[in-house]
């Protein structure tokens, strides 16, 4: 992925309601977080990009039997974390998917304060805005 793509990426990321970026591990991993919480992590590693995104268990797995440029995460939990190769296999409405995914099981996740904070400041479509997966509704779980 060139760079003007991996802006994209991150523009994305930051156009979430609330998103920060920070970089607790060195200038090289650009960690992105809503209410403390991580969603992403945005790094090159072995002379490419890769996207490190939350996922439900099953979506995981579906994704990474589906797309080769999907694994399970690097350093994170193998179970709910995919590093996704950003290597443009992937479409990119694919992509925002994904990132749409993590971010809102992200929020769900949230301590019920913070998450009310949120939803008070932002429409409901913005905080868990659900595109149906390229692989099929049988990996389009519901997150209410």
């Amino acid at each position: 992925m060139d760079s003007n793509n991996t802006h994209q990426i991150r523009d994305y990321l930051m156009a979430k309601p609330e998103a920060r970026e920070v970089f607790p591990f060195g200038p090289e991993a650009a960690v992105f977080k809503v209410r403390q919480k991580l969603f992403a992590i945005l790094v090159f590693r072995q002379g490419g990009w890769q996207l490190n995104l939350k996922c439900d268990p099953d979506e995981a797995q579906a994704l990474r039997d589906f797309y080769p440029a999907v694994l399970p995460g690097y350093h994170m939990n193998k179970k709910h974390w995919n590093s996704v190769l950003l290597d443009q296999t992937i479409a990119v409405n694919e992509l925002h998917r994904m990132v749409d995914r993590s971010y809102c099981l992200v929020v769900k996740g949230l301590k019920r304060s913070e998450r009310q904070w949120l939803e008070n400041r932002y429409p409901a479509q913005e905080l868990y805005r659900q595109t149906p997966s390229l692989l099929g509704s049988d990996t389009d779980y519901p997150l209410s």
